[in-house]
């Protein structure tokens, strides 16, 4: 008789408990499977540390010491570090400066772009804002601006110009026109006075010339010029008088006189005399001597 194989006894745990048993253990092996990895991925990614060597590979207590935890990224490079950088520069100076107004920013004709301060070239907008944020660029404004400011300090006037006031004006003074004739010099005179009544304290009245080619009221004639009176706060008045040059020999000639209490401005000015044809003024400059025909004959040189 053929002994029989005893079977293997069968486990009396029901089914569900095995399926569940057999779910975790899945799961388990799953688990370790992504933890492997993971770790596999960090160790790759991650420059290990290692002991110094001639090379100066940096290692484990130095990383400690610069900052770096274990199982980190490690300390960034001088690369890397520059990188990060200009990439924050380069932020930084998107939202701080408008290209468009930038007068060193210049795009060529082949697409890049120009820093005509620095006569650098940048591939693009981001490199050239990166760009105004370095040293080189900053020195370089720096000497410009200390240029500029040069510049100006030399060029600068003598003197500053003098801002004209902003009053309101309150209407024309009264004035008094005589006309005068001195028949000892047979020159004439214009004898003007005008009235300011609401002049301020301590303010003058001012007068000038002006020529016919300066005034835009009237048209051009040579013929004539103009005298001009202003007080604040009244407006200024223009008198038209002949295109003859004033004598202003004597004090009795041509003379101006403010009186602070009566508040009354006085100007007199002379013409000096012209001839029939309108040529020069008579008296100021002597004529020429006349030739004498009688004069005898100059001696004859004396010989060699």
């Amino acid at each position: 008789m053929r002994p029989t194989r005893e079977s293997a006894p069968r486990s009396t745990r029901p089914s569900s408990t095995l399926s569940r048993e057999r779910a975790r253990r899945e799961k388990t092996v799953a688990f370790d499977r992504a933890r492997r990895t993971r770790r596999e991925t960090r160790d790759h990614d991650a420059p290990r540390a290692q002991s110094v060597t001639a090379a100066g590979a940096m290692s484990f207590m130095d990383a400690r010491e610069h900052g770096s935890k274990v199982g980190s990224g490690g300390v960034a490079s001088q690369q890397q570090a520059n990188v990060d950088r200009r990439e924050r520069l380069r932020r930084l100076a998107l939202e701080t400066i408008d290209l468009a107004k930038d007068p060193y920013f210049m795009k060529n004709h082949l697409g890049s772009y120009e820093c005509k301060l620095c006569l650098t070239l940048h591939a693009n907008e981001g490199n050239y804002l990166a760009h105004t944020q370095g040293k080189r660029h900053q020195q370089n404004l720096a000497k410009r601006a200390a240029r500029d400011a040069r510049d100006v300090t030399v060029n600068a006037p003598a003197h500053t110009k003098i801002q004209p006031r902003k009053t309101v004006k309150i209407g024309r003074p009264g004035y008094r026109v005589t006309k005068q004739f001195d028949p000892r010099t047979r020159q004439r005179s214009l004898l003007f006075q005008l009235d300011y009544p609401e002049a301020e304290s301590g303010t003058k009245p001012r007068h000038r010339f002006m020529s016919a080619y300066e005034q835009k009221v009237e048209a051009w004639d040579k013929r004539y010029q103009y005298i001009l009176f202003a007080c604040e706060p009244y407006e200024t008045v223009a008198f038209k008088v002949p295109n003859v040059d004033v004598d202003k020999a004597g004090r009795d000639k041509f003379f101006t006189n403010w009186d602070p209490d009566v508040k009354t401005f006085t100007c007199q000015l002379t013409f000096r005399r012209v001839d029939a044809s309108g040529g020069a003024p008579r008296g100021g400059v002597p004529p020429p001597p006349r030739m004498l025909s009688n004069l005898p004959p100059p001696p004859p040189p004396p010989p060699a």
